[in-house]
């Protein structure tokens, strides 16, 4: 099929190449000038595992084209998804903006009969919506070209989202016309070769469906973090709390890990739109409300442990932070705890030294002229007459480390482990102070 996809994010940009390495001939837009001339290029502007090199190699073989031109792109598709940026606005509500503009320029451009999918996070409604945004446009051209819109929200994971593209758990079509679903299912066919996989609702079901998946993946995240501070308070372990609940089969164990919060593009700001959204309808969503406030006091939890352990005034120490962007796999760093515990720390005085394997770039933009912060090349380098060492990020690398290595390099032999990863027996034995979440 030929496809035009719209915004060259980390949805977009996955989306897209994955639809060319099955053979589709894809255009991915996006009015940014300097990111279209970087793909071309071969320059990512996300890192995702396996990304670059299905862009390098689709991008040659002619069938991934990047460009500044919708009306190219429009011009040669018989579908067109809408992958641009939903991020959270000043309320709280998802700023539809950008998605707005896109459909209006949509019914500007649009020569042929297109269906037109909703890939984007948007709120329950937004769909209608754009119709009838792309409908005024072609009524003031006065042309009656027919489309359909559909809803088909993704599920990617950051630093797995080219594995999920490709072998997703379920394909939810949001459309009540049959041909335009079937042609979806011809789409998508190559991924799913268990068509039970396809899910067909309508249009707001299928919106609604994107936001109470991640509203319930944060709410078991919060639950769990809000467990591990009880545990604290009697004395219990949450490690092995965990154990004990997740094996239930009615409960699992995925998404049970106490932490120190939950970040990224996606929870955050889809909690709380959907929070506005229940709010707009007239209702308050009590449970919600609960797991975004028990998130925000999560972040500051290994902050509050230092200093109880130092005091509240840290000038004169530093810390070391292994790990920076919001979960492993990805540069990520929105609504990373990372940047709440950094703030903290250097708010009550503290010098801080920082190791991430993919977001230091990313990192040095968000603290750019930061005296109070310095980014190392090596997870040992940043130990150096630290006070304590603080794990943030659970990267691979950080699973077994040296720990003798840690012990002579460290001023204090303290760590502050946010994502309870290490055997607090052993490190006693060894001479560390071992501080967890939940334990």
């Amino acid at each position: 099929m030929n496809i035009t996809v719209i915004g060259t994010g980390y949805v977009g940009l996955v989306t897209g190449t994955c639809f060319s390495e099955m053979g589709n001939n894809v255009y991915c837009i996006d009015i940014d000038e300097e990111k279209i001339k970087s793909l071309k290029n071969g320059i990512m502007p996300i890192y995702e595992q396996h990304l670059e090199s299905m862009v390098i190699k689709n991008h040659n073989k002619g069938n991934l084209i990047f460009t500044t031109e919708l009306k190219k792109g429009l011009s040669k598709s018989d579908i067109c998804f809408i992958a641009v940026g939903t991020p959270m606005a000043s309320d709280g509500c998802a700023d539809l903006s950008v998605v707005f503009q896109v459909a209006k320029n949509i019914g500007e451009l649009m020569s042929h009969d297109l269906i037109i999918v909703t890939k984007s996070t948007v709120p329950v409604g937004t769909g209608d919506k754009i119709d009838k945004i792309i409908q005024k446009e072609l009524d003031k051209r006065g042309v009656n070209y027919n489309f359909q819109m559909v809803s088909n929200p993704e599920f990617l994971k950051e630093g797995t989202a080219v594995e999920d593209s490709m072998r997703p758990d379920r394909v939810i079509i949001g459309s009540e016309d049959e041909k335009t679903i079937n042609m979806m299912k011809e789409l998508y066919a190559p991924y799913v070769k268990n068509h039970d996989r396809f899910i067909i609702m309508d249009i707001r079901s299928a919106e609604m469906s994107k936001y109470a998946s991640n509203a319930m993946l944060a709410t078991r995240i919060s639950f769990m973090n809000e467990i591990a501070n009880i545990c604290e308070k009697v004395g219990a372990d949450v490690n092995k709390v965990r154990l004990g609940v997740g094996s239930d089969k009615r409960i699992g164990y995925s998404f049970l890990y106490a932490g120190c919060g939950y970040g990224g593009s996606c929870f955050p700001k889809d909690v709380s739109a959907l929070i506005k959204t229940g709010e707009i309808a007239g209702y308050s969503p009590k449970i919600l409300n609960e797991v975004e406030s028990v998130n925000n006091n999560q972040k500051v939890v290994l902050v509050n442990k230092i200093r109880e352990k130092f005091g509240e005034n840290l000038s004169n120490l530093s810390f070391s932070i292994w790990g920076l962007s919001f979960k492993p796999g990805t540069d990520d760093m929105r609504e990373a705890p990372s940047v709440v515990i950094i703030n903290e720390l250097i708010k009550s005085g503290a010098n801080i030294k920082a190791y991430d394997p993919k977001a230091r770039e990313v990192a040095e933009n968000i603290f750019k002229n930061n005296e109070n912060i310095e980014f190392c090349n090596s997870k040992y380098d940043v130990l150096n007459d630290s006070n304590g060492l603080i794990i943030v990020t659970e990267w691979n690398e950080f699973k077994s480390p040296d720990f003798n290595e840690i012990h002579d390099r460290l001023k204090h032999k303290i760590i502050f482990d946010g994502r309870n990863q290490f055997d607090k027996e052993l490190l006693d034995t060894l001479g560390f102070e071992y501080y967890q979440i939940g334990c």
